[in-house]
């Protein structure tokens, strides 16, 4: 019989590790201690060799299901253990906090909602309710090792009951850390518009105000929603209204999968998703396609209840209710009570809020399941902070992310850490919490970078704070091209080494000219260097930065490149004019290669939308259109490729624009028209990447950049290249889009022989 110290590092805290091992050497009739460390969880315990082996081998298969076991070490201890039984020790703070790791918020159990639904439970209908389980975990830790004291609830002392269970080892809420009960714990008020406290139950006068039709600010996990009636369509138009958010869908929050199913088709896949205890808003086909006041597109964004307030809010009656997060135009997320009083009036009728503070904010995560499986267009609550998983990540180094869907993230050997959703970094208040967050992820995880990345552009405030942070610490900076990035993000999120063929389609993106716009970008390279093999032909931006918004300025010089003589008669006369005075003048003009772009054109050229109010809507909108279509029979435009002087592929798609003004000039119907681009675009594709073959005999082709987020493309381009033998990677653990754009730039620095 020796004594042993076990060493175990990973996601190991907030989960019910400590009492899942209690039980275990119970088990085994083991004697012994745990306790929480910088790094995880250490186990002293007296065993022989054959029960130790088995012990670490049932500890590793029958972990709690949120545990992460990344490492264990085991030596032999000349320390005693000291009195019989098994214990759980207090935590000790020695040791590196690059080692440890925070378990992202879990939804709520089924244990516990069987507890808040119990009439003779102490904690019936209480709000707060948590354990082990589930409950807050990340967005109330202040530092580490994970204990109340170091969280928001330490304001909350526990009563005697809760500190029983506490410390009862048979409890399930035994060191759960947010413990709770109506006696000791988080307690709701309702506040009426002008900010008077109410009085009466604070829930039932919620739930009843819901139910009249009024829109309610509601403070849950991560942050503050504003939520109303699903099906009232005047009073979501009368919410996008005062929030100022015309067209944007918007998340709605189902009682269950009952009301899911009522709205919307559910795979089998789509629903383990949704009931997971991560708990995203998941991307639904909806049963009808026709589009309202919660969305422009077939698809709605659908989310269960993911925390006891949530579960009790629903008034009877009423199964679904909008869910959305409560910020004016471009701003993070509220989570603090005054700062919703003050930024909300106006907007909201009500206010539930709660005296829990959130440490961190953290904005709802939103993922499409294709193939059986759950990706990502926005990676935030759920999963926010646990590790990604890294192959041959060698160096601590901070990557700063882009300027849209703004990241970053920190990496130590074998794993990276990426932020929540942060937004784009166009405001001071948006620049705060991303400045915020960096600082809170260093403290909790003591990472101390050797080096920073950023992207190329010199005017991202991501570069501003990367050259900031560079010369503070005289730690070397690497600027990565944004589509170089994106490429090393799909590798390192399929653990790929080697070289690859890199599909890198975008809006925008600054060359490694430090002068030319990309986006449509066909890639062959690895982490350390990429090789540009070809690109789109350059679309003219007429009024630069308007075009992005005024996207019929895009479709306006496509038509006149591709010389259409009558052009003008796509848009108003007034604009035109004005336009293709800006077009001839010098300065009036810039240009892109990015696929965004050609989207926005198509778009408006098709006339489903002249003017866009966000990123993305021209693409969102082809992809609904071409959903109404036989995409099969719709057939697709020829869009050659042929090499520049210097052997760019170049792809030309003015003979397309021709033909799609044709088109619609004889009255084709736009979503055949729709259908027809998208298809072509999928031709594209696969012509691009059998010219790479060709010339570098690569068969592995990564597909990043945020089009690759469009259901249509990433269906269907996958499986063309699969049928022509190639192996298709894409983004499964982070987003396509520029917020996994961060890891990229990690890993590229990482290879990049600097450091």
């Amino acid at each position: 019989m020796f004594c042993w110290i076990v060493q175990i590092h990973g996601l190991v805290q907030g989960v019910g590790f400590r009492p899942f091992l209690h039980r275990l050497a119970q088990r085994f009739g083991l004697s012994g201690q745990v306790r929480n460390t910088a790094a995880g969880a250490e186990l002293l315990l007296e065993a022989d060799e054959q029960t130790l082996g088995q012990f670490l081998a049932a500890m590793r298969g029958e972990a709690p299901a949120p545990a992460v076991i990344e490492a264990v070490s085991v030596r032999k201890s000349d320390r005693p253990v000291r009195g019989g039984g098994f214990h759980i020790a207090a935590s000790r703070e020695k040791g590196s906090r690059a080692e440890t790791l925070i378990s992202p918020d879990l939804g709520v159990c089924p244990d516990c909602l069987r507890e808040l639904n119990d009439p003779n439970d102490r904690r019936y209908r209480y709000p707060f309710i948590n354990c082990t389980s589930c409950g807050p975990r990340f967005t109330v830790v202040r530092d580490v090792p994970y204990d109340r004291a170091r969280t928001s609830m330490a304001r909350f002392p526990m009563c005697p009951a809760c500190a029983r269970e506490y410390e009862d080892l048979s409890s399930r809420r035994y060191h759960a850390q947010p413990n709770c009960c109506p006696v000791c714990g988080p307690r709701l008020t309702l506040y009426d518009a002008d900010g008077h406290e109410t009085p009466g139950d604070a829930l039932e006068t919620a739930r009843r105000w819901l139910a009249e039709g009024k829109i309610l600010a509601v403070k849950g996990l991560g942050g503050i929603h504003l939520a109303c009636r699903a099906d009232d369509m005047p009073l979501v138009e009368t919410l996008r209204r005062r929030k100022g958010r015309d067209a944007r869908p918007l998340a709605v929050m189902c009682r269950d999968m009952v009301a899911v199913r009522a709205r919307c088709l559910v795979s089998p896949e789509e629903e383990a998703v949704l009931s997971s205890p991560r708990r995203p808003i998941v991307l639904l086909e909806r049963r009808d396609a026709q589009p309202d006041g919660l969305s422009f597109t077939r698809e709605l964004g659908v989310m269960l209840p993911y925390t006891p307030l949530h579960t009790l809010l629903f008034p009877d009656g009423v199964d679904a209710l909008v869910m959305t997060s409560a910020n004016r135009t471009h701003l993070p997320i509220l989570c603090e009570n005054e700062a919703a009083l003050r930024a909300l009036s106006g907007i909201a009728d009500g206010f539930l809020l709660h005296d829990r503070d959130i440490v961190s904010r953290c904005d709802d995560s939103l993922v499409r399941v294709q193939d059986g499986e759950a990706r990502f267009l926005r990676r935030s609550r759920g999963w926010t902070p646990a590790p990604v998983p890294l192959k041959n990540c060698r160096f601590p180094v901070l990557a700063c992310g882009a300027e849209q869907k703004a990241s970053f993230c920190f990496t130590r050997a074998g794993a990276a850490f990426l932020s929540g959703h942060i937004g784009d970094l166009k405001t001071a208040e948006t620049f705060d919490f991303y400045q915020e967050q960096l600082a809170h992820f260093k403290t909790l995880f003591g990472l101390q970078p050797i080096a920073v990345a950023c992207d190329l552009h010199p005017d991202y405030l991501s570069t501003y704070t990367a050259e900031r942070i560079s010369s503070r610490y005289d730690i070397p900076i690497l600027r990565i091209q944004h589509h170089h990035a994106h490429l090393a993000a799909c590798m390192a999120d399929n653990a790929l080494d080697g070289d690859v063929t890199g599909l890198i389609w975008d809006g925008t993106g600054l060359g490694d000219d430090g002068e030319t716009v990309w986006g449509g970008e066909l890639l062959c390279g690895s982490y350390d260097r990429a090789e540009r093999t070809g690109t789109l032909r350059p679309i003219p931006l007429i009024g630069g930065e308007a075009a992005i918004r005024g996207i019929w300025r895009v479709g306006l010089a496509l038509l006149l490149e591709a010389g259409v003589p009558d052009a003008n008669r796509f848009f108003r006369m007034e604009d035109t004019v004005t336009a293709q005075l800006l077009l001839r003048t010098d300065g009036g003009t810039a240009t892109s290669h990015g696929m965004g772009r050609l989207f926005d054109g198509m778009c408006a050229i098709l006339g489903l939308l002249n003017n866009a109010t966000f990123e993305g809507q021209g693409a969102m909108l082809l992809e609904t259109a071409a959903a109404g279509a036989d995409a099969d029979a719709a057939g697709s435009f020829p869009i050659p490729i042929e090499p520049d002087e210097n052997g760019l592929l170049v792809a030309d798609w003015r003979e397309m624009v021709r033909l799609a003004a044709e088109a619609r000039r004889a009255g084709v119907p736009a979503p055949l028209l729709a259908a027809r681009f998208q298809n072509t675009l999928v031709e594209l594709g696969a012509a691009m990447c059998r010219a790479a073959r060709e010339k570098n005999g690569l068969e592995r082709v990564v597909l990043s950049g945020g089009v690759f987020q469009n259901r249509f493309l990433s269906a269907r381009l996958p499986a063309r290249l699969r049928a022509e033998g190639f192996r298709v990677f894409i983004h499964r653990r982070v987003s396509a889009n520029d917020e996994g754009l961060c890891l990229g730039q990690a890993m590229a620095a990482i290879h990049s022989g600097v450091i």
